[in-house]
């Protein structure tokens, strides 16, 4: 027993402290005489896990994951909050596969549409262009100003006071954790009334997850993410979100597949929640226009609109409606939702004819949805006197081989798409017109946008576009007639954008596989005043 105690904490050992060193000298790089945004940023930027030591912790098989909640807690101690100050935030907690962001986009659309004289905040992630998206006020992100303030009082109190109580553990935490410290100060700060907090990735040991006693949880659909990779089956899954039900706190959830269900509704009675609630269709949603995209998202305003009925009947005394009502506040909250980057479409302001159809669906679920939205009569299925687009894929994943499933599962949905739309002229093999697999590098010059900066694949990778040449090896496979020449394998979001906005008339872009690649879509193509 002791000796596997020991290897476990060996094999810690090492990755920590070989993160911790890391990060210890890129912070001692960065020698900024001021303390702006970008300088909180490229801070920030120093705190990134690298490729090789994310891929440490893969190999580690997630044994790590048992001291994320215990020091996450410490960091928290350290910048002088305790866990039980973090309640005054009146959280709803959401987490799932996929459609927890859209979830949150929607019930912080409620809630401030019923108490507009509330104070709502609203932390998700990952962001677009600007790291301070993922921490917003009533729905706009907080300011460069505010940013920069809260960042380096974080900073500067774990520098101030940094005893460990483990001295492997760094001295700070990792980007996203270091990120969610900043967003609960910057709430705290603010006195907000109430916080919509997205879990990062699982839910049972997310930094989000160190909230005592939230308002009410919620799990949005379920299916393999990116804990995928360490090899998790859906009832794993199940129990890793079902993590973030508290003792007498409602616990909801969408309908989920059975072997889902089951975990989530025995973890809710282990952990001894209030109430354990399936939110079903709400049949007064499917007349309305949803600011939202996507058939998909019927789901996701139907948990949003039930998790801010529970909140509002226990942190504002407002009874909810009858369950098969809707009041207009709601009708007029859900329309008004916005959530760039998911199923978005967007006219280019300054390329006319070029329209961008903007998804950062990154598993197999997410991009079946991001398929259905955009071959349909409301997408690039639109009728037009000027005649059928062309159509241009932009497409990236951090998936490695997997790439090829996803690309595979994409064409045979086309094919099945255009069939039941009766456009029996057109199949997969000339659906599209041009395709590029590109970087995530944001600009021709091989720079990154500060914002966008990622160290999270081998430079060696992004040099010899591995991923990309892999994406265009299984395209070849999967349709061998379509021209070579028009199929681009290509270093930089720049470069994908010039290359979409060549050739004649009008365009319709598809832009997926990544929130990063979208994010730098918007960055390059000037798109910001109007996507976000």
């Amino acid at each position: 027993m002791m000796l596997r105690g020991l290897t476990r904490f060996s094999s810690r050992a090492v990755i920590l402290l070989a993160s911790s060193h890391q990060h210890t000298s890129r912070a001692r790089r960065i020698m900024s005489s001021t303390r702006s945004y970008a300088d909180a940023v490229d801070h920030l930027n120093s705190l990134q896990s690298n490729a090789a030591t994310l891929d440490a912790v893969r190999a580690s098989g997630g044994r790590l994951t048992q001291f994320a909640i215990p020091e996450m807690l410490e960091y928290l101690g350290r910048i002088g909050y305790t866990p039980d100050e973090l309640n005054a935030l009146n959280v709803i907690h959401i987490t799932g596969t996929k459609g927890k962001g859209s979830t949150c986009a929607f019930a912080d659309s409620v809630l401030r549409h019923v108490k507009p004289e509330w104070k709502v905040g609203l932390y998700t992630s990952p962001h677009l262009v600007a790291v301070r998206e993922r921490i917003r006020i009533n729905g706009s992100p907080i300011s460069e100003e505010d940013f920069a303030r809260f960042f380096f009082e974080v900073w500067d109190r774990l520098d101030k006071n940094d005893v460990r109580a483990n001295p492997i553990t760094p001295s700070k935490p990792m980007y996203f954790r270091f990120v969610t410290l900043v967003a609960f100060h910057a709430f705290l700060s603010f006195k907000v009334d109430a916080t919509i907090l997205e879990v990062g990735v699982g839910g049972a040991y997310d930094s989000t997850n160190i909230v005592p006693r939230p308002v009410v949880t919620g799990v949005s659909a379920l299916g393999i993410d990116h804990i995928g990779v360490l090899g998790k089956t859906i009832p794993e899954i199940a129990w890793q979100k079902a993590g973030i039900y508290k003792p007498n706190v409602p616990a909801l959830t969408v309908e989920q597949p059975e072997e889902g269900m089951k975990v989530l509704e025995q973890r809710a009675a282990e952990l001894k929640t209030s109430s354990f609630e399936v939110v079903h269709p709400i049949p007064a949603l499917s007349t309305i226009q949803l600011g939202l995209s996507g058939a998909h998202q019927y789901q996701n305003a139907a948990l949003a609109v039930r998790l801010a009925q529970k909140f509002l009947s226990v942190h504002a005394n407002i009874p909810p409606p009858p369950a098969d009502e809707l009041p207009e506040t709601y009708v007029k909250a859900l329309e008004a939702a916005r959530w760039p980057g998911r199923c978005q479409t967007v006219q280019d302001p300054a390329h006319a004819g070029t329209t961008w159809f903007l998804d950062g669906a990154h598993t197999l679920e997410s991009l079946d949805c991001c398929v259905r939205w955009f071959v349909s009569p409301t997408a690039t299925l639109r009728t037009s006197l000027a005649g059928q687009p062309r159509r241009v894929l932009i497409f990236n994943c951090t998936a490695g081989r997997t790439g090829a499933s996803f690309l595979g599962a994409m064409l045979d949905g086309i094919e099945k798409l255009l069939k039941e739309h009766g456009k029996d002229g057109e199949s997969k093999e000339t659906f599209f017109d041009q395709v590029a697999f590109c970087t995530n590098v944001t600009y021709a010059s091989g720079n990154y946008k500060g914002d966008l900066t990622s160290k999270n694949v081998h430079e060696h990778d992004i040099a010899a576009l591995t991923t990309q040449n892999e994406l265009a090896d299984a395209w070849r496979t999967l349709l061998p007639s379509f021209p070579a020449e028009c199929l681009h394998v290509l270093p930089s979001v720049e470069h994908a954008v010039n290359a979409a906005r060549q050739g004649p008339g009008p365009v319709d872009v598809l832009v997926a596989g990544s929130l990063h690649l979208v994010g730098g879509v918007i960055e390059v193509a000037d798109l910001k005043d109007v996507a976000l």
